[in-house]
């Protein structure tokens, strides 16, 4: 008997393998997938900006990486004692501006660096929802565009649900100028299962319509783009407020594990996926914790671990086991 509905993928012809360097950007769930692949030693950049929710966001920092765009102190605004900046997650927030400025530009010029030879690009939106600043608090006189609020007065922002053709222009602009920058550059879509309930529940399933559609009008378009259906396998699989931590609104540990499952299942390739076994029993090892580290048990323990992670870095040199080679000789 079946119990849960299945879901058909569209697997990439070449899926991704340990050789591939991979930016993700966008929600929340963006970090979920970029944490799992970065512990499994894929070669991961995440969140240059920090978390991004709005299709706006993501495709404005995309584009300053491109550009490499440094910030200015003009750039940045001071509130609550610390300078934030409009375009930036407050995790770049400082109480110097310098300090503020030197974290951003780091970031920008590593997104720079980092996107030139990017073979994948894994974006997860999260809501079509976006703020703009009124004209009395923005140096723009329509309201420039916010990608985080940093907790100012609710008055100092116009709400406004992006419409399909908004988004799908945005998108649009946003491709075309990542295929000048790194042609060979492939790109994978996620949707956020993460319930937007602040904006109404009704209003969250519109936003996330809006971005299903948009997605898959680009998918259909270009080739080269890819779909991950994230949050169609929490909110049509699984379909069970178990599922999802106290606040209803995010997917929990059992949720997300089974989502990288399917990921992982089609998304990455057989060699690849071989090598996780391996690489995932001496993560597991790093973490742990012996009671009596002192005892010939746990030297002979750690002694294995560092031979066996040596071997696995001289047959795979693109592997940086640096950490755990270190960690086993050190312990």
């Amino acid at each position: 008997m079946q119990f849960q509905l299945p879901i058909q993928i569209k697997s990439p012809e070449t899926r991704i393998n340990y050789r591939d360097k991979i930016l993700l950007t966008g929600s929340c769930f963006t970090e979920h997938i970029g944490n799992s692949l970065s512990e499994l030693k894929f070669s991961v950049l995440q969140n240059p900006n920090g978390i991004l929710f709005d299709p706006r966001s993501v495709c404005n920092s995309l584009l300053s990486y491109i550009e490499n765009k440094q910030y200015k102190k003009d750039d940045l605004f001071f509130l609550n004692e610390v300078w934030n900046s409009w375009e930036h997650h407050s995790r770049f927030s400082n109480i110097n501006a310098e300090g503020c400025l030197r974290t951003i530009n780091e970031s920008q010029r590593q997104a720079h660096d980092f996107l030139k030879t990017t073979d994948w690009l894994i974006i997860t939106l999260g809501s079509s929802f976006s703020y703009r600043l009124t004209p009395e608090f923005s140096k723009d006189q329509e309201g420039a565009g916010v990608a985080n609020c940093h907790r100012a007065p609710s008055q100092w922002f116009n709400k406004h649900l992006l419409t399909i053709e908004e988004i799908v222009s945005l998108l649009d602009n946003a491709y075309h100028r990542l295929k000048q920058f790194n042609a060979h550059l492939k790109i994978i879509f996620t949707i956020s299962p993460v319930r937007h309930i602040r904006d109404g529940v009704i209003e969250n399933n519109r936003s996330k319509a809006r971005l299903i559609e948009s997605v898959h009008h680009m998918i259909n378009k270009f080739p080269g783009l890819y779909y991950f259906p994230a949050y169609e396998f929490v909110i049509d699989v699984l379909r069970d407020y178990r599922f999802y931590d106290i606040d209803m609104v995010h997917p929990n540990y059992a949720a997300t594990e089974f989502v990288m499952e399917k990921f992982r299942e089609d998304f990455i390739d057989e060699e690849s996926k071989q090598l996780m076994e391996e690489i995932k029993k001496i993560v597991i090892a790093r973490k742990h914790k012996p009671f009596q580290p002192e005892t010939n048990a746990h030297k002979v323990f750690l002694k294995t671990h560092f031979e066996k992670t040596k071997e696995l870095q001289a047959k795979y040199s693109f592997l940086d086991l640096s950490d755990e080679i270190n960690y086993f000789t050190t312990s």
